[in-house]
């Protein structure tokens, strides 16, 4: 497996175009119906490579006059990985894509809630690469 050459395919571009800025808004107002009830934004980050794990990231932005509590954002994991409109299932398929020749995604997992500052939490996505 290549990761320089797999570090080179996640640019800010292909990284929205896997996770639109959109998507954020439709999933809260699939939640509360209406998008002003989140309390963050989500953004797709490419993590990096480690061995044959490829780890992405949701990353939880705290809207303005919100506020991103741990309690509310530790149990996203479970919510997140059947939620269609998050659709970890998708994104994992089209990064399978892009990956092309350089490797395949056997499976993944999200990992838990990590607080990397008060207004922002970060919920990773493991993928095992074959």
């Amino acid at each position: 497996m290549n990761s320089s050459a797999i570090d080179s395919i996640f640019t800010q571009e292909t990284l929205q175009q896997l996770f639109p800025k959109e998507r954020t808004d439709e999933f809260f107002e699939a939640l509360f119906g209406d998008a002003e009830d989140g309390a963050y934004d989500i953004e797709l980050a490419y993590g990096g490579t480690s061995g044959q794990t490829l780890t992405m990231e949701l990353k939880l932005h705290e809207r303005p006059g919100c506020c991103l509590a741990c309690n509310l954002t530790q149990g996203l994991p479970q919510v997140f990985s059947r939620h269609p409109i998050i659709n970890v299932t998708g994104i994992v398929d089209e990064i399978d894509k892009l990956l092309g020749d350089t490797a395949n995604c056997k499976e993944w997992s999200l990992g838990y809630t990590e607080q990397r500052s008060k207004e922002m939490h970060i919920i990773p996505i493991n993928i095992t690469l074959v």
